[in-house]
């Protein structure tokens, strides 16, 4: 465990004027040191290790598309998470990827310190590059504890993000289809 964290914890415990050694806080800096740690455990991972190899041949050149795929991050602004879903369709070009693997491309960017616009675009581009389909497209839907929490504390307000690829920016069709199957 990083005993770093850990200290920093502590130190905004004490900043807040609480006690770090009071009960309920004695064992507050090393959670929270864990927690964060697990948070932002995307770092620690590569595109590589989480497809690990699970692209595999198909003559499929019709829409795949994976719905309502959960998604945590927290906000580089403020550290507070923002919560969603992602939909993540892509029309294949002889390759397909396994469909675990989108659901583990979305956690390995979700879980960074981000802003839902750069994360939309870091899932898209990934999985453009990994498989090579004629187009991506990605929608993220959420709810960012930062703006309902504090500031202008809005609670009902969500955040949509897209990013449209290929065939899915070049053809209307191909993203009018994809727009109704996420019911957007």
């Amino acid at each position: 465990m990083s005993s770093r964290l850990e200290q920093c914890y502590e130190a905004i415990i004490r900043g807040v004027g609480e006690d770090p050694a009071r009960d309920g806080l004695q064992d507050t800096p090393d959670r929270a040191a864990r927690a964060m740690q697990y948070l932002t455990r995307g770092y620690g991972q590569t595109v590589e290790e989480v497809v690990n190899n699970a692209i595999f041949d198909s003559d499929n050149d019709e829409m795949i598309l994976v719905k309502n795929i959960e998604l945590y991050s927290l906000c580089e602004h403020h550290l507070l998470p923002f919560i969603g879903k992602c939909h993540v369709a892509y029309i294949p070009t002889g390759k397909v990827i396994g469909l675990s693997k989108i659901a583990r491309i979305v956690d390995m960017y979700a879980r960074r310190l981000q802003i839902q616009e750069n994360l939309t675009k870091q899932i898209a581009d990934t999985l453009m590059s990994a498989i090579k389909p004629a187009g991506v497209g990605v929608i993220i839907e959420a709810q960012h504890l930062c703006m309902m929490m504090r500031g202008v504390e809005k609670q009902n307000s969500m955040m949509t993000t897209s990013m449209m690829l290929g065939s899915f920016r070049d053809h209307d069709r191909t993203r009018t289809e994809f727009l109704k199957l996420v019911g957007a």
